[in-house]
């Protein structure tokens, strides 16, 4: 007897909707993480007569200078200090070595954080009901910055 070949027989077109589904949320998910990694590079602190502005990211912002309590701002170290450390994500990206957006810390208080080296945080108070700490590269420069608004 000759061999015959016989093909599957055609399906539903789930299994092709089910892996361009799958192909979008995956793309969708790269697209975040090259978000991310940009916004992690590219963050940036401006002081000026304004205020403080927070470049890059989903969480920049200004924050005018009459918010700050710049009498009350110091450098803390979240590994010796750990009533600052972040508790509670409320709305922001927690990863290892990063963390941005708006959390709780230990101390229940509400802080905007962009912070990648955890032992040396800019923590700026605000009368607004928020703390903001930052991982700046030159925390001297920007200390005096902040020390000219007195």
């Amino acid at each position: 007897m000759p061999q015959r070949v016989f093909p599957i027989a055609p399906s539903s077109t789930a299994p092709f909707i089910f892996i361009l589904v799958a192909v979008i949320l995956l793309l969708a998910i790269m697209v975040l993480l090259i978000f991310l990694a940009s916004s992690i590079r590219n963050t940036r602190f401006e002081v000026s007569d304004q205020g403080l502005r927070i470049t890059g990211g989903t969480y920049g912002r200004l924050i005018p200078r009459e918010q700050i309590l710049a009498g009350d701002f110091r450098v803390v170290n979240l590994k010796t200090q750990p009533e600052y450390k972040p508790r509670i994500r409320t709305n922001g990206t927690g990863l290892p070595g990063y963390s941005a957006g708006w959390f709780r810390l230990r101390n229940s208080e509400k802080a905007l954080l962009h912070v990648t080296d955890t032992t040396s945080v800019v923590y700026l108070p605000t009368n607004q009901g928020y703390a903001v700490l930052l991982s700046v590269a030159n925390t001297e420069e920007f200390l005096q910055a902040i020390e000219l608004w007195k």
